[in-house]
């Protein structure tokens, strides 16, 4: 049975953004599959990832690199996204508003857009436009 864009949406933030799994995240992607983060900069860890092992290697590395903390405290209940579908039905994107809890008591936003194309049920292309903040950057 066919998954939903919602269901493969839901188990790929459940891999990365909450369990940072990256052997989970490699999972639900092509043999071939790509991951690009076109506004991120070269050397970043997640900048253009071709293949299982490139997405294991790379979302390991960005999950190692990064400081969460500096970012604050991921707030799901705050947080929220919309998906939306295409006339392709391989193709979808999700906007996402990730929502921060600060130590100091104040709420910040990480706002970014997910563009999935499918194959046979599994990512094959997934783009993912996001920036970081300067002092949640990962540094190497």
């Amino acid at each position: 049975m066919a998954l939903s864009h919602k269901e493969i949406f839901e188990r790929y933030m459940y891999a990365g953004a909450i369990t940072r799994n990256p052997d989970a995240i490699a999972a639900m992607f092509t043999d071939d599959g790509v991951y690009d983060s076109p506004l991120v900069p070269d050397g970043h860890p997640l900048h253009h990832l071709v293949g299982r092992d490139a997405i294991r290697t790379g979302t390991a590395l960005y999950h190692q690199q990064s400081q969460p903390s500096s970012q604050g405290t991921m707030n799901l209940e705050r947080s929220a996204y919309v998906l939306h579908d295409t006339t392709d039905p391989d193709v979808f994107m999700a906007e996402i508003d990730v929502a921060f809890d600060q130590p100091d008591g104040r709420r910040t936003t990480m706002s970014l857009l997910q563009i999935f194309r499918l194959r046979d049920g599994r990512i094959a292309m997934l783009r993912d436009y996001f920036t970081e903040p300067p002092s949640a950057a990962p540094t190497g």
